[in-house]
C-alpha cells in the first residue's frame, strides 16, 4: 500500500517541476488539497480587499461565483457579462477596463458548462497594457488549449486535473507570479492558518531549507497526478492539445451533419474540451442522466443543451463516433452520414 505513505520531498518537488513545466512557467505552482473549486476560492479570499477594484468577466455560472466570493471580501467588483451561448469580446473588455480602471481583471478561460471557450491570450494582452493583475480559471482549459502563464502575463491560474488531462479530482494547483505574490502579501485581510491560505502554502525562498510537505496533501491523488502528467509529457502537452481540438471539430461536423445547431453562437468560441448542442424543441434529445461521453446540461443549463464531455481518455475518434451515434439514435436518424463527417473533420492521417 506504498501510494498511500506520506510523499517523499523528491515527489513533491518532481510535482511542483511537472506543474511548472505545464503551465510553462518558472514559478512554483501552489499545490491544493482538493477539488479546484478551492484554489479558486483560497485566490478570492486572498486578494479581496476594501479598496480594491476588480473587473470580473462573467460568461457562465463559475464566473457569478467568483465575483459573489471577491464581493464576500469587501472588493468592489463590477462585472461585465455575455450571455451564456457566447463568449466575452475583447472589445467589450477593453471598453469596460477604460471605463472602470480596476486594479485586477478575472475570467474563466474555458467554460465546460457552456461549452465556450474566451480570447484568453487578447484578454491578457490587454490586462498587460493597463498593469493588471490577472486571475484566470483555466480549470476546463488546461491540456485541452494552452496555457502560457509567464508569455502571457498570468499572476493566478487555477488548474484541476480531472478533465483534458485524464487525472484525479482530488487535487488541484494554483500558479502565482512574483506579482501575484506581492498582491496577495499586500492584503491584510488575506487568509492565514486557513485551508484558503495560499501564503500558508507558499515555497520558501530558494536556496532555503526544502519546502514542508502539508500534512493535508492527499498521497494517493498527488500519486495520480504525478502519473498523469508524467503520461502527458510523454505523449507533448501540444500533441494532447491537438487531440482535443481534433476532437471538437469533428463532433461539430458529426453533429451537423444531423441537423444539430451548436449551443454556442460562433465558432471561434467553441471549446476544444467540450462540444454543447441546443435541443431541438421536440424533445427528441433529452436525456436525464449521462450515456457515454453525452451529457445533459447543468444547473441553469438543464433542458437547454446537452454536452459532449470529449476530453481526456474521450479525446478520441472512437469516443467522438460513439457520441455521434448516441445522438443519432436518439434522433431516430442512421448515423452513417455523420460519422463520414467526423471522419473526414478528423483525418486520415491520424489515429483512430
Amino acid at each position: 500500500m506504498s501510494q498511500y505513505k506520506p510523499l517523499t520531498t523528491q515527489e513533491y518537488d518532481t510535482l511542483h517541476q511537472s506543474l511548472a513545466r505545464l503551465l510553462s512557467t518558472r514559478t512554483v505552482p501552489v499545490v491544493i488539497p482538493g477539488e479546484a473549486i478551492l484554489g479558486i476560492e483560497a485566490i478570492a479570499a486572498g486578494i479581496a480587499a476594501p479598496g480594491r477594484t476588480i473587473l470580473n468577466v462573467v460568461t457562465g455560472p463559475y464566473g457569478t461565483l467568483f465575483g459573489k466570493w471577491l464581493a464576500r471580501g469587501g472588493a468592489v467588483v463590477v462585472e461585465v457579462e455575455s450571455s451564456f451561448d457566447d463568449v466575452i469580446t475583447v472589445e467589450a473588455v477593453a471598453e469596460a477596463i477604460e471605463k472602470v480602471k480596476p486594479s485586477a481583471l478575472s475570467f474563466v478561460h474555458a467554460e465546460s458548462v457552456t461549452g465556450g471557450t474566451n480570447p484568453a491570450r487578447r484578454i491578457l494582452e490587454l490586462a498587460r497594457k493597463s498593469n493588471l493583475i490577472t486571475i484566470i480559471d483555466s480549470v476546463s482549459a488546461i491540456g485541452a488549449e494552452p496555457v502560457l502563464m509567464d508569455e502571457w502575463g498570468i499572476d493566478f491560474v487555477t488548474i484541476g486535473a480531472q478533465k483534458g488531462l485524464a487525472g484525479p479530482n482530488g487535487i488541484s494547483a494554483v500558479g502565482i507570479s512574483d506579482r501575484g505574490w506581492d498582491f496577495l502579501e499586500q492584503n491584510p485581510n488575506a487568509p492565514r492558518n486557513s485551508i484558503l491560505s495560499l501564503l500558508d502554502l507558499k515555497s520558501p525562498e530558494e536556496g532555503s531549507n526544502p519546502p514542508r510537505i502539508p500534512a493535508n496533501i492527499p498521497a494517493l491523488e498527488a500519486r495520480a497526478l504525478l502519473e498523469a502528467l508524467e503520461q502527458i509529457e510523454q505523449e507533448g502537452l501540444p500533441n494532447v492539445n491537438k487531440r482535443h481540438s481534433l476532437a471538437s471539430s469533428a463532433t461539430i461536423a458529426g453533429l451537423k451533419a444531423l441537423g444539430l445547431e451548436p449551443w454556442q453562437s460562433h465558432e471561434a468560441s467553441y471549446s476544444p474540451l467540450v462540444t454543447t448542442v441546443r435541443l431541438p424543441e421536440d424533445g427528441r434529445l433529452q436525456v436525464e442522466r449521462p450515456i457515454g461521453s453525452v451529457a445533459p446540461g447543468d444547473g441553469a443549463m438543464e433542458g437547454k443543451l446537452l454536452r459532449i464531455n470529449h476530453f481526456g481518455a474521450n479525446a478520441k475518434r472512437g469516443s467522438v463516433e460513439q457520441a455521434i451515434k448516441t445522438l443519432a439514435e436518439l434522433l431516430g436518424q442512421e448515423p452513417a452520414q455523420a460519422l463520414a463527417a467526423v471522419g473526414e473533420a478528423w483525418g486520415h492521417d491520424h489515429d483512430h
